[in-house]
């Protein structure tokens, strides 16, 4: 589960991390009255107002802006909010703002140059651990500096058994180009403090870019992307309560709502499989038979005929679904259970509208063609992946 920036910087805060200060608003004049309050708070004269959307890029999209005066905050606000922000993560469509969070300046010059940090936290799952990535180049151009200097991207892994140690801590802060004195000393317990927030979370990412140092030498999450396991919300309601509905896609949501996995892409075969792996298998086979897949819908191993009918239901849904294939290897789930849900959704919608490709095979996979037969619907069968994918490109030609 995604959740916001500024709900990512309240997890940190609660585990010691020190964060840029913001409050969040939801129309100009809460962003006003909230940029009179930061004033208050910190003195500062400046402030960011900066679009809240589950997508990174938001600066080079025009979803971040600074604001010189309380007026000038109402007006930005009133810009961002509404606007269909597009990101290199959001595709063509783009992402619509319900919230900002005004934050204080804190990029003000002093005794010291400021420096902007990459840091992150995420699962390893090939070494069975956490892994910190850091680079002492972070900001807006970061994906430029992996891509053209990756000698400046270092890792440091974490060991869960015995945790985070402080020479590890100290490493990554001499590696940031932090030789001593204060920043050095926040640095080591700023990191110290990131990993204590990501295992305490149940996260399997929280990314920080970028990272300062002020010109005061004080270290600070300027930004927050974090990712919370979706196994784990059931053991932290109040993280759980944090999710946005809003920010994600509404057929991804209705899929969830009847437990089907169900992710949508941009292709154009609607796909209907038992099993993640089998799955992937799939949509492989469409992909190099000259079609695109729509999407990844795995119907799960106890699949029942009114859960099989949703999933057709919502395959249906997407308007770029040019044919179905249904690809299901009865173990668990039998095939006649499936054939039945396949009928039942055919006749609920009436004309089916695009060709339909079903492959069943295993438990009572005979008794299951024969439902399909008998049910008089246009159903064209298959009896290995190869063949359902070629009648699959022969529909689409």
């Amino acid at each position: 589960m995604n959740i916001h920036e500024y709900q990512g910087k309240a997890l940190l805060s609660q585990y010691g991390v020190t964060v840029q200060r913001g409050i969040l608003a939801e129309t100009p004049d809460e962003a006003a009255h909230a940029a009179a309050q930061i004033q208050e708070q910190t003195g500062t004269g400046w402030w960011v107002v900066k679009a809240q959307v589950h997508a990174g890029g938001r600066g080079k999209g025009g979803g971040i802006k600074l604001a010189k005066s309380i007026d000038q905050v109402r007006d930005l606000s009133h810009q961002i909010l509404g606007m269909q922000l597009v990101t290199p993560q959001t595709g063509a469509a783009g992402k619509t703002v319900h919230s900002v969070l005004i934050a204080e300046d804190v990029y003000a010059p002093g005794p010291s140059p400021t420096q902007e940090f990459y840091l992150s936290v995420l699962l390893d799952r090939a070494r069975g651990g956490f892994v910190m990535v850091y680079s002492p180049e972070g900001g807006m151009d970061i994906e430029e500096v992996a891509e053209k200097h990756p000698e400046k991207i270092y890792r440091e892994w974490i060991d869960p058994t015995i945790g985070f140690q402080a020479y590890q801590a100290r490493r990554v802060a001499l590696n940031l180009g932090l030789k001593g004195g204060q920043a050095f000393k926040q640095m080591v317990s700023f990191c110290q403090n990131l990993v204590k927030a990501f295992e305490g979370t149940e996260a399997s990412l929280f990314e920080i870019n970028p990272v300062l140092k002020t010109s005061d030498d004080r270290i600070l999450a300027v930004d927050a992307k974090v990712n919370i396991d979706d196994n784990a919300l059931m053991r932290i309601p109040a993280i759980a309560a944090m999710h946005d509905p809003r920010e994600e896609d509404p057929t991804e949501l209705k899929a969830a709502s009847f437990n089907l996995n169900y992710v949508k892409l941009d292709g154009n075969v609607g796909c209907m499989v038992n099993g993640a792996g089998l799955a992937m298998a799939t949509m492989d086979m469409i992909q190099l038979s000259g079609g695109s897949p729509a999407n990844f819908l795995d119907v799960g191993g106890t699949a029942s005929a009114e859960r099989v009918a949703q999933a057709f239901n919502i395959i249906l849904e997407d308007p770029n679904v040019q044919a179905i294939l249904v690809n299901i290897f009865g173990g668990i789930v039998r095939c006649d259970r499936v054939a039945n849900g396949i009928v039942e959704a055919c006749r609920s919608l009436g004309d089916l509208r695009v060709p339909l490709i079903v492959r069943l095979q295993g438990t009572n996979a005979v008794e299951a063609k024969a439902l399909l037969e008998a049910s008089g619907l246009p159903i064209r069968a298959a009896v290995t992946l190869e063949d359902a994918a070629s009648a699959v490109a022969a529909a689409l030609a």
